[in-house]
This record gives C-alpha cells, structure tokens and sequence, in this order.
C-alpha cells in the first residue's frame, strides 16, 4: 500500500493522520495491526490517490505469495478444493483472527467466500475487494495467471468505480449479501500444477489471542498514538469496546489500562535512554509528551524513579 501512495504521487504520512494512526508504523511492517485499523488505512489511502480499484490491485498484484506463510500452505495443496478447506482452516490462525474463508456450493456453482467476522462499518467494502484478489489469487495457482470467474460479489448497497475493479478483477461485479468468487463447481477439483517449491514455509508471526485484551492493548500502546500518548477512549473506539467493557475485561485477566500503560511506557523510554547522548527532552517527545516534565512524570509514577535515576543504572 505504502509503495502504491508513493508512485501515485500520494502522501503516505496524510494516509496514516487522515486514519488517525501513528506513522511510526511504516518502520514496523510485521507489527500485528488491528483490523479496523487497517480498513481505515486501506480507504484512506484509495482516497489519497483517487483509486477505488486500489484495494484490487494490492491484491492481485500480490497474489498468492502475498500471503506469506498461508499462501505457501494452500499452494501445496493436492487440489483446489483442498486448498479452499486448507485456507478456512489456517487463515485464523496464520493470517487475520477476525475474518473468515470457506467454500458453498449451490448447483453447478461454487462460491468461494469472503466475510468479516466483526462489526466494522468504514472500509468494509475495500476490505472486501482486496481479499477477493487473494482469493483470485489462490483460485489461479491451480488454473494459471488468465483464469476468470463467472462473476464476483461485493456487499453493500452501491459499489464506487465497479469498471475499474471489474477490469482488475477480470469479471463482473454483483451487489450481494455476501462477498466471493462464483466459479463453476468442477473447478474445484483442479489439480495442483505445481507448488510454490522455490519458498520454504516459515513461521508465521504471532497473532494476539483475541480474546487477550490485555495482550490486544499492549500492542496498541507499544505502537503509540499519532499524537501525544495514547487515552483510553481512544484505544476503546480502535478495539470497538466501551470503556467499561475493557476495564472489567482487564480486570479479569488481573490487570488495568493503567498497569499496562506503565509497563509499555517503561520498556519504551528505557530503550530509549540507553541511547548515548539522546536528551530527556527528545525521548519525550519520541514518547508523545508535549515536555519532558510530562514524560517524567508519568515515568516516575510507574517505575519509581526519574529518568535519570533509571539511565544510570541500564546495562
């Protein structure tokens, strides 16, 4: 995506404040990102550079390796209907907690489908249109590079730029209750030409249980927020809870917003101050702070000690 606003012209940095999202997160491509999150940057982004079939083109220029580890696994599969049944069964695991792939078969037609599992509003469209290019993708490794379904499906009650998705996609595009591939049902018994054998499978970054809010909540102060340090009502709208459900979420994991909040700011600003040379001042704001005597502050309520105190005792 990033690599796309680029060559259009377009500002990444504008892509990440319109989604209200710290940009600190381009230096961290393999930082698991909230799903949410990453609607907004997908439409954001569309935005910035005036693309609508943008989320298509992600997709199906990245095919299936673009994947990673869930990729290599489905291209190893026997047949296309194996691959299906092998995608639904690893996408949770290996790629997104929060959506869902699967295979129905009505007649002489299959749907290769596509659902989020969430209530998400912003996005859910674009969302959808990038994963049917993934799911293209799979789809092609066992019928190559040309093939083209009968027709694809999108939610929603209107679709902006349907041409121009229709052309990437390579078919038409229906409005429906829900978003997938239509193909015929012989199809799926395809056979593999061949396995992505020049990759070797690794593993697969951890994706936070989502039922671990607390685990959830590090991740996002550990991320930072795009300006100043993160507060709760806002990292209760970016994980769609109200603040009351997240604290007694957190209380029964024996923890609190607070307790996480220290710990994350702790293990950031000691990084920070093992930097030789590097002022309090310019922690602080790395941090988020507006003044170092914010950031100290908040330092000493969580750890105890001042800054200072803290760096002449790091290793």
């Amino acid at each position: 995506m990033i690599q796309a606003v680029e060559a259009s012209g377009g500002s990444v940095a504008r892509v990440f404040r319109w989604a209200a999202l710290p940009a600190s997160l381009i230096d961290e491509p393999d930082r698991p990102v909230l799903l949410r999150d990453q609607f907004r940057l997908l439409t954001c982004a569309a935005r910035e550079i005036g693309d609508d079939a943008l989320p298509a083109r992600l997709s199906v220029d990245s095919g299936l390796q673009g994947l990673g580890p869930l990729g290599l696994r489905v291209a190893a599969a026997p047949t296309l209907r194996h691959a299906i049944e092998r995608a639904h069964a690893l996408t949770p695991k290996l790629l997104q907690t929060a959506t869902w792939t699967g295979l129905t078969v009505r007649g002489p037609l299959a749907q290769y489908g596509y659902a989020v599992t969430e209530l998400i509003g912003i996005g859910r469209q674009e969302n959808e249109i990038l994963a049917l290019g993934y799911l293209l993708g799979v789809v092609r490794h066992f019928m190559g590079p040309s093939w083209q379904p009968t027709r694809a499906i999108v939610t929603g009650g209107a679709l902006p730029g349907r041409l121009a998705i229709e052309a990437v996609l390579g078919c038409p595009i229906t409005l429906g209750p829900h978003a997938g591939l239509i193909f015929p049902v012989d199809l799926l018994d395809a056979i593999n030409p061949g396995p992505l054998s020049d990759l070797e499978p690794d593993e697969a970054a951890p994706i936070p249980n989502p039922v671990d809010w607390a685990a959830c909540l590090t991740e996002l102060l550990r991320a930072g927020e795009p300006s100043g340090p993160p507060k709760l009502d806002r990292l209760c709208d970016r994980l769609g809870l109200t603040r009351r459900t997240l604290q007694r979420r957190l209380e029964a994991q024996g923890t609190s917003f607070a307790k996480i909040r220290g710990q994350v700011l702790i293990t950031r600003a000691e990084a920070l101050l093992r930097t030789p040379g590097l002022p309090i001042g310019e922690i602080a704001y790395q941090l988020g702070y507006s003044d170092p005597a914010h950031f100290s502050r908040a330092f000493r309520q969580a750890s105890g000690r001042s800054p200072r105190a803290a760096a002449r005792t790091l290793p």
